[in-house]
């Protein structure tokens, strides 16, 4: 075995499908989302958990590509998430969605219960990555700029997420946003916790679910809105929804040519700490902006 790290899958559309529904599983795994995120949380009831592991390790390993199809276990802080690893790692899954993430000390907890199945299954150590849902629980608000500090999960922690649904029902509230349909202010904080809590760990920020699936105008809206924050990707819970997600979470041509054109300009003047292009006064940030969009499109 090694410690060599595989490369990483984009990550502009995560969607979820059903781990209990073979059907839905396949059509994640079929689609065009980035990675295809099966379930055994919420969209699974108790009864079901048992089968539907079974269900994911199978469609795990039937996926042509494995490092796209990513399993959300059940939370730490109940009793199943032993046996889903057990039945999945094997599989080979490129990653596990940690949901309820209270801070970097469950990535760490999380590390090292896969790190013992990886060993068992013979696959490479640190070869399953992870992403959390850190904005779950009341107690996860003031744990988002933890995750630097899981030294050992450090490796395998790729991506941060948030969500309202879960925190809403913790806090017994009645609505999420306000009459002009944007999340009101406690999960703004939440989603601004999040993005600032994945810049700080060096980690992917990923913006929650639409639950309004057939409002793609919307939807686009959001994720060029949220894009344009800082996020880079955002979570999916229809297959309609992967392509304007992908589309909205894709730089430009437009954009690319003016990413160029600003580091061509600090290129034409080595050492300045500022130039001029098309009227406009640059400095080192938009240098850094430029250079952070050309690796997300997959330019060297």
């Amino acid at each position: 075995m090694t410690d060599t790290a595989p490369s990483l899958p984009r990550m502009r559309s995560w969607l979820f499908a059903p781990g209990d529904s073979d059907k839905k599983m396949g059509k994640a795994i079929a689609s065009e989302a980035d990675i295809a995120l099966l379930d055994l949380e919420d969209s699974v009831t108790p009864e079901n958990k048992a089968d539907a592991r079974l269900r994911v390790a199978t469609a795990i390993a039937g996926a042509p590509d494995r490092s796209r199809v990513w399993v959300r276990v059940n939370p730490l802080s109940g009793d199943w998430t032993e046996a889903d690893l057990d039945a999945v790692v094997a599989a080979g899954p490129g990653g596990i969605f940690l949901p309820k993430a209270e801070g970097g000390h469950d990535v760490e907890r999380l590390d090292a219960m896969l790190s013992a199945r990886e060993v068992a299954a013979g696959l490479d150590d640190g070869a399953i990555r992870i992403a959390a849902l850190v904005t779950e629980t009341a107690a996860a608000m003031f744990t988002t700029g933890t995750y630097d500090s899981a030294i050992d999960g450090q490796r395998r922690l790729v991506a941060m997420s948030w969500g309202a649904e879960d925190l809403s029902s913790e806090l017994g509230a009645r609505e999420q946003r306000g009459p002009d349909g944007e999340y009101t202010h406690v999960y703004e904080m939440a989603r601004s916790l999040c993005l600032l809590g994945a810049v700080k760990a060096g980690v992917a920020p990923i913006e929650t679910v639409q639950p309004e699936f057939r409002d793609l105008d919307k939807l686009t809206a959001r994720a060029r809105s949220v894009r344009a924050q800082g996020f880079r990707g955002m979570l999916a819970i229809h297959p309609a929804q992967v392509a304007p997600i992908n589309e909205a979470f894709t730089p430009s041509a437009e954009e690319l040519d003016h990413a160029r054109a600003v580091i061509q300009a600090f290129a034409d003047n080595p050492g300045a700490g500022t130039v001029s292009m098309d009227g406009n006064m640059l400095d080192r940030p938009h240098l850094v902006l430029a250079q952070r969009l050309l690796v997300e499109a997959g330019e060297p």
